[in-house]
């Protein structure tokens, strides 16, 4: 294995960034960095790698934060018929999901989808991001499946769902890139960065409580 390391000391590089005193995603600068890159050689084949060590400034609140940026040449997300688009691994220290609230009313929801959101949930705040995005997978099926979603695979329940006014076409595309996660969580046992994790219980939390929580407050106040 090939390695060199390149330290990038020169401030001013911007990027966004989810910062755990605004609760939110914000404009970072990126003070230093560290690149550490290489060649995997395994059986004739060879992969190059590269991993970035970043110290990270919010604009905003001006919090500080360890970033690190892991990947290979293999991390390529075809996003266009010709296009494709570099999707490291991306981690923040110290971790600005920890300690993630559930909804406030999530006794409103079923049984079976509350348990299923509570231990998703419990595995975000406990850095288990395998099992994070194959709970995900389940709560969009099981959701699917409660609203008689019509299709022989996930793909195409999701996109009854707009036919049955469940969800607008925009919502589908959003749980397109969800199922995709929960996919490579569930087969190729790919963890997804904790940024993309909270990224994902932010549309999960947006979905229940549009399709369960909202209509429950609905009925008992416009009788």
């Amino acid at each position: 294995m090939v390695e060199k390391l390149k330290v990038n000391a020169q401030p001013g590089k911007k990027l966004t960034c989810f910062c755990r005193d605004c609760h939110r995603e914000t404009k970072h600068e990126i003070i230093t960095e560290a690149t550490l890159s290489g060649t995997y050689y395994d059986g004739g084949f060879s992969t190059d790698w590269m991993t970035k060590h970043q110290i990270a400034r919010c604009l905003g609140c001006e919090t500080f934060s360890f970033r690190k940026e892991a990947g290979t040449e293999h991390d390529n997300v075809q996003i266009g018929e010709n296009e494709w688009e570099y999707q490291p691994i991306v981690d923040v220290y110290p971790n600005p999901r920890e300690g993630r609230q559930p909804l406030a009313d999530v006794g409103l929801l079923q049984d079976k989808i509350q348990r299923i959101y509570e231990e998703s949930l419990q595995a975000l705040n406990d850095t288990q991001p395998v099992l994070c995005g194959i709970g995900i997978r389940a709560l969009i099926e099981t959701v699917c499946k409660d609203k008689k979603a019509i299709g022989s695979d996930l793909y195409n329940k999701i996109n009854s769902l707009v036919g049955l006014g469940v969800l607008t076409q925009d919502g589908a595309d959003i749980l397109h890139k969800l199922r995709t996660l929960g996919n490579d969580a569930a087969h190729e046992v790919k963890p997804h960065s904790l940024q993309e994790l909270g990224l994902a219980f932010d549309v999960v939390d947006h979905l229940l409580l549009g399709v369960y929580i909202l209509p429950e407050h609905a009925k008992k106040t416009f009788k």
